[in-house]
Parts: structure tokens; C-alpha cells; sequence
């Protein structure tokens, strides 16, 4: 009897550890943290930020940590300041404008993932950024304000200097370099006088896009840079269709949006998991209704009748990550000379 005792007093305290130990392992999992950093609009209130997190969370086992910056560039700019100190895992918000420069930094390490049924624009892939959106830049206007919209980029640039346009600053903003680039494709080396010309039009630049389109909605300015998307936020959400796009003869300039993981990130596994949930159908079905942008994989359901009457650019632009690379800093530079022109 009395081994027979001992043995159940030692069955129920192994069963007890067990129980214990799988409790710590199931406590340990759910305190695992994914840090991601992105930009402003992406975790605003009306953003994906939110649903994205909420979606990810149920699957993971851990808690979405978003650390936002005013806008894309910033992204980069911030990784560089903080190099191997950076807390992020994630990436998300660069586009394909600045992943050579991205890939430069040393920062970012290969996802590994199959990515072969992403649906991109010129067939965008690539072995450290995946893409999660893409939109074509546009100039969005109010149509109570402004009856007759630019209808090119050129009338854009010589057009009345009283109407007037918020842009945003390429030097930390994804939509300011895609206007910055598209100039660049539509004038080449007369880029600077094209901008001195426009200068004159553009009522301020913002650090990033949320603050350019808030000035823009207040009616601060009758067009602002955004996205040919746009004004389907304002058909679905608000039932109306005040703002629109305006067609440019000579089309329209691209940006593919992508998300990376980095070297540092605390759990790879993690990490590669997130990037894999991004392309798959719960992810994709949150962006075109609160990130207003296209998405780029499967969603659960046809995407809302808005979508169908957005300007459908003719020609697209797009640089070459490495042209972008190559060039930034100068192309920077002759727009800052050309803006600070009296």
C-alpha cells in the first residue's frame, strides 16, 4: 500500500508540473511580441492597422506591436538612425522606389516565401520585399470647387497659380517621391523648370500624406497628391462623389508597396509568418476598404462597385528601384533648388 500511495503522490505531481510547464509555454507564447514598423495612415484610427492586428493575433499566439512614422520614407530614415538597436521585425510601408536603398542598409534579410500568385503590375517580384498594395498617383480635386481640372501633367504645372495644390515632401514621403519621380519621367532634365513653374501652385508641402489630405478635405486647397483609389473612400464611406481623380494624358506614375523583414527581428519564424498571413485572403480583404489601395492577392469577397469607376490610367510609370537608388539625393536636390526659387 504504502508504494502504491508514494506512486499516486508522484503521478499527480508530474501531472501537476505538466500542467504547470504547459500553462508557462502557453503564457510565454501569448506574450510573444511582433514589432512592425509602419506609417501613420496605416494605424489611424480609420486605417488597417487595427483589423490587421486583430486577424494576425488570432492565429499567432502573440501580440502586434506598430511603432508609426509620418510616412514611407521616414520608414527608411528611421531604420538608419537606429541601425542595430532597432526594435522593428517588420517592415511595412517602403515601396519599390526605395528597396534598393533599403537592401543597401544591410538591414533586411530574405523571406523565403512562395509568392508566385501575388497579382502585381509589371509582375513586381522580389527575394526581400513582398508587396501587399499597389495604387497609380494621382491629383485628387473637389469638384464643387474646381469645375475644370488639370487634365495633364503639363496643365498641372502651367495651369492658374490661384488654384491652388498641398503636396507632400519627397524627402519623407512615398507620395512626394512618386510625384517627384513622375515628373522626372514625364520632363527628364527639364524636371527643375517644371517644378519652378509649379511652385507657385502648391500651397504647402506636408511631411506626409495624412497631414496633405486633412488640409485638403478642411478645404484648405481644391487638389491635393493622393491616389486614383481615393475617392473610393469617399463613395463607400461617406456616399459621395465630390472628390475625384483627374486622368493625366500622360499617365500616371505607380507605387507598389511592400513590407521586409529584418536581420534583428527577435523571432524570424514569427516574422516570415506574418509576411506569409499579408498575402493571404484575411489580410488582403481588409486593405482596399480601409488602406484604399489595390490589393495584390485573393480577397474573401469582390471588392465594392466604387472600385470599378476609378480613373484606369493608360500608361504607367514606373523607375527602376536602382535608377531610384542612383539618383534620389540629386533629384532631391533640384527640387528643393527649384522650390526655394524667388
Amino acid at each position: 500500500m504504502p508504494s502504491s500511495f508514494h506512486s499516486k503522490i508522484f503521478n499527480r505531481l508530474a501531472i501537476a508540473a505538466f500542467v504547470l510547464a504547459a500553462s508557462s509555454a502557453n503564457t510565454l507564447a501569448a506574450e510573444k511580441t511582433l514589432t512592425i514598423y509602419t506609417y501613420e495612415s496605416f494605424v489611424s484610427e480609420w486605417g488597417p492597422g487595427a483589423k490587421v492586428a486583430e486577424a494576425f493575433e488570432k492565429t499567432c499566439g502573440c501580440k502586434v506591436d506598430y511603432v508609426g512614422v509620418a510616412d514611407g520614407v521616414e520608414l527608411l530614415t528611421r531604420l538608419k538612425l537606429e541601425g542595430e538597436a532597432t526594435k522593428a521585425d517588420i517592415v511595412l510601408g517602403l515601396d519599390t522606389n526605395l528597396i534598393a536603398e533599403a537592401k543597401a542598409t544591410g538591414f533586411f534579410v530574405p523571406h523565403g516565401l512562395e509568392t508566385k500568385g501575388l497579382q502585381v503590375p509589371g509582375g513586381f517580384t522580389d527575394d526581400v520585399f513582398i508587396p501587399y498594395d499597389y495604387g497609380h498617383f494621382a491629383v485628387v480635386y473637389d469638384t464643387e470647387v474646381l469645375k475644370e481640372p488639370p487634365k495633364s501633367l503639363k496643365e498641372l504645372v502651367e495651369g492658374d497659380p490661384s488654384q491652388k495644390i498641398v503636396i507632400e515632401d519627397p524627402r519623407t514621403s512615398t507620395p512626394g517621391l512618386g510625384l517627384l519621380l513622375w515628373i522626372k519621367s514625364v520632363y527628364g532634365d527639364e524636371a527643375g523648370e517644371a517644378w519652378a513653374k509649379l511652385k507657385d501652385r502648391v500651397l504647402t508641402v506636408t511631411p506626409g500624406w495624412s497631414e496633405a489630405y486633412g488640409l485638403f478635405t478642411k478645404g484648405e486647397a481644391p487638389m491635393v497628391l493622393s491616389y486614383t483609389t481615393s475617392p473610393a473612400y469617399h463613395m463607400v464611406a461617406e456616399d459621395t462623389e465630390r472628390y475625384q481623380a483627374a486622368p493625366f494624358a500622360e499617365g500616371h506614375y505607380i507605387q507598389i508597396e511592400v513590407a521586409g523583414m529584418t536581420t534583428n527581428a527577435e523571432d524570424p519564424e514569427l516574422a516570415r509568418q506574418f509576411l506569409d498571413f499579408m498575402t493571404g485572403p484575411e489580410f488582403q480583404s481588409i486593405i482596399p476598404t480601409t488602406n484604399w489601395m489595390m490589393p495584390v492577392g485573393e480577397t474573401k469577397e469582390p471588392l465594392p462597385d466604387a472600385f470599378g469607376r476609378l480613373v484606369q490610367p493608360e500608361k504607367t510609370f514606373l523607375m527602376s528601384p536602382q535608377e531610384v537608388a542612383d539618383n534620389r539625393k540629386a533629384w532631391i536636390d533640384e527640387w528643393l533648388a527649384a522650390m526655394s526659387e524667388n
